[in-house]
């Protein structure tokens, strides 16, 4: 069987004219002159002759009647123009349709973002959306990393950000930026009176007040310190970075923190920021969008929006 189906002509759009070529017929119609309706279309007059001339050996009939006093249509240009109407008309209400698609797409942007970009990224980015499309309701679900990605997968967001070593499995994503995670302390303790710079080790041996597995934080943590043995058992294990940041400033134990999330606590000296000799704790910022196609509408500018300097 024929790859076209019953159809033994082919492809219906190999047999029909586009539609440039029959608003161009639709214009002549009006103006009774190819030179005006090349013009109103915003072409050259030769361009619009091929294009004719292109249109009657597609169908097979001769459209126009040309003389020094303009272009009259043939009766069967007359039929044809009846046709194209009916045709422009049917494009002109899917394409009214598929903006009322964007403009429902484009009323709401569901965003979901681990705790660190959330905190102290995340607010920026969406004032200044806000100021470029402030008919966008924006929803933001907070979590870390691995509640991001399952959101996403699960069609609960839209656009996701995450901190960690990859993008997810089942994602696509870019990087948008760079954070650093320090080992802090509050002013008491013994790590916050330390000179010398602390070995990977001792990190790794010391019960440390830490977010919880599936966060971008914790997963850098714990793949730089696999070759040291791996961390010990947490003396606490918190959910969010603004909890683990208020033990640590309680004196209750060092943690290791966004570089982003302590800026005002290391500069009123509430934390201590302790050396670490030998290991980066470097890691990526993405953004990240269900396999395929890069994100469209609000999504696309606010990704757009994450790569602007700040200021």
């Amino acid at each position: 069987m024929s790859s076209t189906g019953d159809d033994p002509r082919g492809l219906l759009a190999d047999r029909v004219p586009d539609l440039g070529a029959l608003e161009l017929l639709l214009a002549v119609a009006r103006h009774g002159s190819l030179g005006r309706a090349a013009r109103e279309l915003g072409i050259t007059q030769p361009a619009a002759s091929s294009r004719v001339r292109s249109m009657e050996r597609q169908l097979g009939v001769a459209l126009l009647d040309r003389s020094p006093r303009g272009s009259r249509l043939t009766d069967a240009g007359a039929l044809v123009t009846d046709w194209a109407r009916r045709i422009v008309e049917a494009a002109e209400a899917f394409d009214a349709g598929a903006q009322a698609l964007r403009a429902r797409r484009d009323s709401r942007l569901r965003v979901a973002a681990s705790m660190t970009i959330a905190e102290y990224l995340l607010p920026g980015w969406l004032i200044a959306l806000r100021q470029e499309r402030p008919g966008t309701a924006v929803s933001l679900l907070a979590g870390n990393s691995a509640a991001v990605a399952e959101r996403l997968l699960r069609d609960e967001a839209d656009l996701g950000f995450v901190e960690g070593l990859a993008v997810p499995p089942g994602l696509d994503g870019t990087v948008i930026g760079h954070d650093r995670l320090v080992v802090v302390a509050a002013p008491g303790h013994p790590w916050g009176r330390r000179r010398a710079a602390l070995p990977p080790a001792e990190l790794a041996g010391t019960s440390l007040v830490l977010r919880e597995r599936g966060s971008g934080t914790r997963q850098v943590l714990d793949s730089a310190l696999a070759e040291y043995g791996g961390l010990a058992e947490p003396l606490l294990e918190l959910a969010s970075t603004t909890a683990v940041k208020a033990a640590a400033v309680s004196g209750a134990g060092p943690a290791v923190l966004s570089e982003l999330a302590v800026t005002e606590e290391l500069a009123s000296r509430r934390l201590v920021r302790v050396p670490l000799e030998g290991v980066p704790l470097r890691r990526d910022l993405r953004a990240v969008w269900p396999r395929g196609p890069r994100p469209t509408g609000p999504a696309r500018d606010l990704l757009t929006l994450t790569r602007r300097p700040a200021g």
